[in-house]
């Protein structure tokens, strides 16, 4: 298999966070060399551990090199310098400032190596009064305004599963640099980024202020303080063997649940068509649902959901999900090595290119287990010299036929950084974000997500229209889809033939389960994808398996997003090289299956030791979520070693909690759990949890507050770093907050906020410019329904008076 990026050299300074960066890369064919100290990173020790083997170390540094230097001395030192001559991108999360104080910072080595990316990863940035507090992902959830929305309604907040954090701010690292690079390709400048774990996750894990999913109707826009009953977002049902979840978005969808209820005349009302009313409802709904599902199994219910149109997927264990036909059919999951002697069930990857999958091809290093290679001069010369000032993606021309969340968040990231970003629209079939709206002209979700972009009126189903599309990609480099699979292909566009037109074409296509298994067909949207991969199993409280509490969230929508976008832009830098396109694939679910490895190969190796750990860290004590002062105040502290015990105890007053013996170690600790936790709640239950958690920092101990949608508009290090900026539309009420960038860089300038356009807005503009259309031959094609120029179109006007 030909990989995007052979040839690309990535050095990987980081420790824990970040990790998952350098593994996509790899997996997308970079020479990632592993750089850790002699006596190994700390990550390799990161729990949990199996017969001497870190789980997590092992799945985030697989396809690595290893090579151990010494910092401390001038020969270690020597060697990274030479290493850096002959790299592309380095990545380090090392302490901010720590490698620059040894002479090895992004100014010291880039001045040796002008075109080398430089990123810096730490949990708040290298700026800001947070610059040097701890990020864990407890931390980062509490922080990020996740926290506040998930739980139960008047029981403390809970947190999401571990990893999807670390996976999380990995897919962003991976995005930023190939931004970079492929600025640096184009230009032949590198640049420095800094790039903010917590701006990584308030802005695209499952954004407060970013595109929402269709259940968004059914919220309320003034930001309660309370959590909201998210279950009945995407509620979740007993079957007779376990339980289904459904997702009643689209009218066709509620009118084909109300029928398979037997047509009750208590909903008949055409108003229970909308979000909103069905949300209302949900206390007289759902128990007709629920009485209905409890007689069949999971399987019955799924075929007959997708024979009448309703979307509805089981809720999986992880001992289900492992065992799943259809994860080992599409490539999802495999057995492979992934440490000397050692085999598991892992999740292979996020990505195939080609119809081949990207992931696992080797396992992680062993500690040096690579010092001696010869590190050869890269293969792969740049030699751009294009405008430095230029947008990255400035010259890319990309047909947006992608729809929803996923698909808005996928052509965003091309658009905010240059690239021409036409968006597909059909009046017929609107996006589901255009019908989200709430009181407003325009939806939100719209501006959130179409900013920047333009936007193209056309019925591809007919021959003139597809006729025109194929024009289009002609001259276009990217044509990006996230329907059903065989969807692109039974409308005239699979790959295959648009490469026929343009061999330089990269096609990314994305559907919720992939183009190949027997859930190949299964209607799919983010919250049966994670029910499906057991992302729902575990995020619910230990001693409530009923009470799933993940209802609130789109996951994966937002990041998987991310994850195609690193591939298409892999593509892109390989056709540079090649002058051919390829097609790409990603299914949401092998995203989750990703991002939740190291608890299924945990389950697949230890049967029965993965449970829903809640708020308690089951290698860390104390840790929770602890109340404070305060109306449903809360704040996450997290202990990990015994200097950060000793630390605590200082700042409680407890110093005979440090001196007992008892407590001395991180296993003893574990075994006393409920007094160490109890002393900590003790301590914050009189206190401001934004004040206590910064006590708790200036001595190195995690801790976040717990902030709410609002608080993050006005927190010190968001704001310090401007990670917000405004975007208006002339159809809403007021300008929304929204992401500034997605990282911090030297040169690149942060996006413009050029406002989403109107269905069609620019319908005229593009195939007069584009495909030489003259003003008569447009307003024939709009006479005939082929081209549907916006709402606002005088000319449509004055041609629909002719009819």
């Amino acid at each position: 298999m030909t990989l995007p990026l052979r040839g690309v050299r990535v050095l990987d300074l980081t420790e824990g966070l970040g990790e998952s960066a350098g593994r996509y890369l790899a997996d997308l064919g970079a020479e990632v060399i592993r750089i850790e100290p002699s006596v190994g990173s700390r990550s390799r020790a990161a729990e949990p551990v199996i017969d001497g083997v870190s789980v997590p170390f092992a799945l985030r540094n697989a396809n690595k090199l290893s090579i151990t230097l010494v910092l401390d001395n001038e020969a270690g030192r020597s060697r990274l310098r030479e290493l850096a001559q002959r790299s592309d991108i380095l990545i380090e999360s090392q302490r901010p400032g720590l490698l620059a104080d040894h002479g090895l910072g992004a100014e010291d080595l880039r001045s040796l190596v002008p075109g080398l990316v430089w990123v810096s990863v730490s949990g708040f940035g290298q700026t800001g009064p947070y610059r040097d507090w701890v990020a864990t992902e407890p931390v980062l959830y509490a922080m990020s305004g996740v926290l506040s929305r998930s739980g139960a309604p008047g029981v403390e907040p809970l947190l999401p599963p571990a990893g999807l954090v670390e996976e999380s701010v990995g897919a962003h690292i991976a995005w930023a640099a190939l931004l970079a690079y492929h600025r640096k390709v184009v230009s032949g400048y590198g640049d420095t980024v800094d790039l903010s774990a917590f701006e990584a996750i308030v802005h695209g894990f499952d954004p407060g202020f970013g595109t929402q999913g269709s259940a968004a109707a059914g919220r309320s826009e003034d930001y309660p303080r309370g959590r909201p009953d998210a279950a009945n977002f995407y509620p979740v049902f007993a079957c007779k063997d376990g339980h289904v979840r459904i997702c009643l978005l689209a009218k066709r969808q509620w009118r084909a649940m109300f029928e398979w209820l037997g047509s009750p005349e208590a909903f008949a009302d055409p108003r229970f068509d909308t979000i909103p009313a069905r949300f209302a409802a949900a206390d007289t709904l759902h128990p007709l649902i629920a009485e209905l599902f409890a007689r069949h199994t999971q399987d019955e219910l799924v075929a007959e959901g997708a024979r009448r149109g309703v979307p509805v997927g089981g809720v999986h264990t992880l001992t289900e999900v492992l065992a799943t036909e259809h994860f080992d059919a599409s490539g999802s999951l495999i057995d492979t090595e992934i440490a000397p002697g050692m085999h598991a069930r892992v999740p292979s990857g996020y990505i195939s290119i080609g119809g081949e999958r990207a992931g696992i091809r080797t396992r992680a290093p062993q500690l040096g287990e690579h010092d001696d290679i010869d590190i050869a001069p890269r293969g792969r010369p740049v030699v751009g010299s294009g405008d430095r000032s230029a947008a990255p993606l400035a010259g890319l021309r990309v047909l947006d036929l992608g729809v929803i969340v996923f698909g808005a968040e996928l052509s965003r990231q091309f658009a905010d950084y240059g690239a021409d970003v036409i968006k597909i629209e059909n009046a017929d079939f609107p996006d589901g974000l255009r019908q989200s709206k709430r009181g407003s002209a325009l939806a939100a979700s719209v501006a959130w997500g179409h900013r920047n972009k333009r936007s193209l009126g056309i019925d591809l189903r007919s021959p003139e229209g597809a006729d025109l599309f194929r024009r289009l990609v002609a001259d276009a480099d990217v044509v990006l889809a996230n329907f059903k699979p065989g969807t692109l292909a039974s409308m005239g566009f699979s790959y295959e033939s648009l490469a026929k037109i343009n061999p330089r074409i990269v096609v990314s296509e994305s559907s919720s389960f992939g183009s190949t298994g027997p859930w190949r067909t299964r209607l799919g949207y983010g919250p049966l994808v994670r029910a499906s991969c057991g992302v729902s199993a575990l995020w619910r409280y230990p001693d409530d398996a009923e009470l799933l509490c993940d209802g609130q969230t789109v996951y994966p929508d937002h990041i998987a997003a991310h994850v195609a976008a690193i591939a298409v832009l892999a593509a892109l830098i390989d056709r540079r090289h090649t002058g051919r396109g390829t097609n790409l694939e990603v299914a949401q679910a092998d995203t989750a299956l990703v991002q939740l490895g190291v608890q299924l190969v945990t389950e697949g190796l230890r049967p029965g030791t993965v449970t829903a750990p809640g708020n308690s860290d089951p290698y860390a004590a104390p840790s929770g979520v602890f109340p404070c002062a305060g109306d449903d105040e809360w704040c996450v502290v997290t202990v990990r070693d015994d200097d950060e015990w000793k630390a605590l105890c200082g700042i409680i007053d407890r110093p005979d909690l440090a001196d007992d013996g008892r407590l001395a170690t991180r296993g003893q600790r574990l075994e006393h759990r409920a007094e160490v936790d109890a002393a900590v709640a003790a301590w914050l239950s009189a206190r401001d949890p934004q004040d206590a958690a910064a006590t708790l920092q200036s001595v190195g101990v995690p801790a976040g507050a717990m902030l709410r949608l609002p608080q993050l508009l006005t927190d010190p290090q968001l704001t310090h770093r401007g990670a917000f900026t405004t975007i208006g539309h002339d159809l809403l009420f007021a300008d929304l907050p929204a992401s500034a960038r997605v990282a911090v860089f030297d040169d690149i300038a942060d996006p413009p906020a050029r406002q989403a356009p109107l269905a069609g807005q620019h319908t005229r503009e593009i195939v007069a410019d584009l495909l030489g259309l003259g003003d008569n031959e447009i307003d024939d094609l709009v006479r005939s329904g082929v081209l549907q120029p916006g709402a606002d179109d005088t000319s449509s006007t004055e041609v629909a008076a002719t009819r």
